[in-house]
């Protein structure tokens, strides 16, 4: 067995090592994970400022110090996906398609596609049947649904997606635009009842 000179073993030595911290690095930095925000953050959640009308309004500032985390994060969009699936919400909404619930990709949105709506629907309710889960979801967790659903009704492809699923879906992924893909605005230029198409 040929034995190679100490320099050449320490030198494939050092940059295995190299190697291992740049892929470790790598790994660590592709996507930061918060799983439990600190109290002040989650209260910094719940300031949203909705327009009159309940349709619309501003983000709070912690979403915006946070780097907008919800609408573009695989993770917290992974989370929404579980969450989704958790709290039963395609007993009503189906895969996004709709069923006793409103659909997420036919491009029509009643209280609009801004995440603030969604959150505002999930966290407080809505008339004719969407149920407030202001009391059993925390801020981070609602905003990540808010997050996934809004990935659903996306009109506009993304680079992060939450998990894929193992099962065959009628609907593309979700990081895919699938209300792009799926939306028929029909013969006339707008919805009727709910306004002009987006």
């Amino acid at each position: 067995m040929k034995q190679y000179p100490v320099a050449v073993r320490l030198a494939s030595a050092a940059g295995a090592v190299v190697v291992l911290a740049m892929a470790a690095y790598v790994g660590w930095a592709r996507e930061p994970r918060t799983f439990r925000l600190p109290p002040p953050l989650q209260a910094g959640l719940n300031d949203i400022k909705l327009m009159a009308s309940g349709i619309g309004g501003a983000p709070p500032e912690a979403f915006f110090a946070m780097g907008k985390p919800y609408e573009a994060g695989s993770f917290e969009l992974s989370q929404g996906k579980r969450l989704y699936s958790w709290f039963g919400c395609a007993a009503c909404h189906g895969d996004g398609q709709g069923g006793k619930g409103p659909s997420f990709i036919d491009g029509w949105w009643l209280y609009g596609p801004g995440l603030v709506s969604i959150v505002a629907s999930i966290r407080d309710g809505r008339p004719h049947g969407m149920p407030a889960f202001r009391d059993k979801m925390t801020a981070d967790e609602i905003w990540q649904l808010a997050g996934y659903i809004k990935s659903l009704g996306a009109y506009s492809a993304h680079l992060s997606a939450p998990g894929r699923n193992d099962d065959k879906s009628p609907i593309p992924a979700e990081n895919r635009a699938p209300a792009e893909i799926l939306f028929d605005p029909g013969p006339t230029p707008h919805h009727p009842d709910q306004g002009p198409t987006p």
